[in-house]
């Protein structure tokens, strides 16, 4: 049986529990948190002094930290691309419905409100270039992205698993600058939204658990695989408008490594995370070439943290388009 065939094979046979983990991890609509929950309400007398109110304290905020935050935004509101590459992945039903295309769905529903709050903040917040931002987004939509994943479940899976917990790690440490700012609602907004990403990180996670349980060696080889290419998150694909081939990915980088949002030990310790859960040590029965898949990726955390030591991360903060100088 080709690869291919097996892969679906126990797509099909893990559908039978998609439900209950619809009903695990993600939260029916009518009680889930909306974006108007964290913004001010139009159809109040107070709506304009909350507007004040929120345009007063951005201006307590650093400049780097309107960077980060801008890129998380775009992030979010390239949703469109994230649930037509994952509605692609074998197994997931896009044209006969099945259990695995009401994840993606249910998945995108809750994702959408991320992009849609943060876009909504910025916006009244006054301290950045909206225009800029919607091309930006624009270009991240239209461009796409290639991640290295193909169709395969077994390496999207992987990805979903270390990309939820990542951003998790990013909205958590913006809400946390935030609070020492005194940003109180915003803080409680990025950490509400990082909540919901570390839940959908503990269900990717479980997807892979499940398919190590029936299938050790090809999931060993996806682990592999998307490890030894590297994990590229979706905004290294951010270019500013203007720009064929644009620095804005390695910039946001270093501005998010500079306040300590997201770091190159960030990355390893996620990966570290999931050695440990997914318990990639004790997994028996593999073949030769797992377990060199295996071994490289058990030692993998170390060498990466040697290249981690020697990084250099520059002083000055990039002049992005995004952003209106303080």
């Amino acid at each position: 049986m080709s690869l291919k065939n097996i892969r679906l094979e126990v797509m099909n046979h893990l559908e039978k529990d998609v439900d209950t983990l619809i009903e695990k991890y993600l939260i029916p609509i009518e009680t889930i948190w909306q974006p108007t929950d964290f913004l001010p309400d139009s159809e109040s007398d107070n709506f304009y002094d909350d507007i004040s109110e929120i345009r007063a304290l951005a201006k307590e905020l650093p400049y780097d930290f309107w960077v980060v935050l801008v890129g998380d935004m775009i992030t979010e509101e390239a949703l469109p691309t994230y649930e037509s590459w994952l509605m692609d992945v074998e197994g997931v039903g896009q044209v006969e419905r099945n259990s695995w295309s009401k994840w993606v769905r249910h998945w995108t529903a809750e994702e959408n409100r991320h992009g849609d709050v943060l876009n909504k903040y910025l916006y009244l917040s006054g301290r950045v270039n909206m225009r800029e931002i919607e091309k930006t987004t624009q270009y991240l939509i239209a461009d796409g992205f290639d991640i290295g994943t193909d169709r395969d479940p077994y390496k999207n899976f992987v990805y979903t698993s270390f990309q939820e917990l990542a951003t998790y790690i990013s909205h958590n440490r913006v809400s946390r600058i935030a609070k020492e700012k005194g940003n109180k609602q915003l803080a409680k907004m990025c950490n509400i939204i990082s909540g919901d990403e570390m839940r959908h990180h503990h269900a990717y996670a479980e997807f892979v658990e499940r398919i190590f349980s029936v299938d050790p060696n090809q999931m060993m080889m996806a682990f592999h695989y998307m490890m030894k290419q590297k994990i590229a998150m979706p905004a290294h694909f951010l270019r500013e408008s203007g720009n064929q081939i644009s620095t804005a990915f390695e910039e946001f980088s270093n501005t998010a490594q500079r306040i300590g949002v997201y770091t190159s030990r960030d990355y390893i310790d996620i990966l570290q995370k999931l050695i440990v859960r997914w318990d990639i040590g004790n997994i028996t029965g593999l073949s030769d070439e797992a377990e060199k898949a295996r071994d490289y990726l058990m030692k993998l955390p170390t060498r990466m943290l040697r290249l981690a030591d020697r990084m250099v991360i520059p002083d000055n903060s990039f002049k992005f388009k995004w952003v209106e100088p303080a």
